[in-house]
């Protein structure tokens, strides 16, 4: 049997992270029955959702719980990095193979979650999710930053990295808990890229769609100028840390 979950690391998410779980839900029931007999004895019949509730102080996990998902809480906010050592070490604690992180905002289609769930890749890979920004309508600064980051971690990961900043991925739980991660910050999805580059791991890169609602409607905790700062840091920490094993496969 194989075991994965989906992990929703969740910050004052209230008014969406219901749908997404519940969206997560029906995705994975519609796949699982188009799976052939061979395929679904091998996969739980019921997704497994869990959500860490990161300090959210609202009814957040309430919701998260309310809909099916089993709910971790901190009881202050620690950061996206911290709620996703959080799930990876409870997976790991279940004997779970994977987790497949999703955002608790809505932007990620359930249907591409479950995608990278049954993807043929690898059980051992790191996947990443790869967005078209201009086709899905992404803000220019998000076009930028995402451009600036994908040259610099490319760069130092010594391999060509198409979306480095896009929280739609599978993560192999206990080779990415080996790797020892541990920016508690957004740094911590590419200080995770670049350990499994810099150790030659496998890394499969996968085209999704992704959804960006309305400016107005917009919701994001990621702040444009001290982020991205800690980001940098922590890269080069990171390339000054872990030497480069062998040449990434990609």
């Amino acid at each position: 049997m194989r075991t994965a979950a989906f992990l929703i690391p969740a910050y004052r998410a209230r008014d969406s992270v219901a749908d997404v779980i519940d969206g997560l839900r029906r995705a994975w029931a519609t796949a699982w029955e188009r799976l052939e007999d061979s395929e679904r004895s091998q996969w739980h019949a019921d997704a497994l959702c869990l959500t860490v509730d990161d300090g959210s102080g609202d009814e957040t996990g309430a919701r998260a719980e309310a809909a099916g998902a089993t709910v971790l809480r901190h009881p202050q906010n620690r950061g996206k990095g911290a709620a996703l050592l959080t799930g990876l070490r409870w997976a790991q604690e279940r004997g779970l193979d994977s987790v497949v992180s999703v955002d608790a905002d809505g932007q990620h289609p359930p249907e591409e979650a479950v995608r990278l769930v049954l993807l043929p890749a690898s059980p051992q890979a790191l996947v990443l999710g790869v967005r078209d920004l201009r086709r899905d309508g992404a803000p220019l600064p998000n076009r930028f930053s995402n451009a600036f980051s994908n040259v610099f971690l490319s760069a130092y990961g010594r391999m060509r990295l198409r979306d480095t900043q896009c929280g739609l991925r599978r993560y192999p739980v206990e080779r990415t808990l080996q790797l020892e991660p541990r920016d508690p910050g957004y740094a911590f999805e590419a200080e995770v890229i670049l350990r499994f580059a810099r150790n030659g791991l496998p890394i499969v890169q996968e085209p999704i769609s992704v959804i960006y609602p309305p400016e107005e409607e917009r919701v994001t905790h990621f702040h444009s100028v001290r982020d991205p700062a800690r980001i940098v840091r922590r890269v080069l920490w990171t390339v000054a840390t872990v030497p480069v094993r062998r040449r990434p496969r990609s």
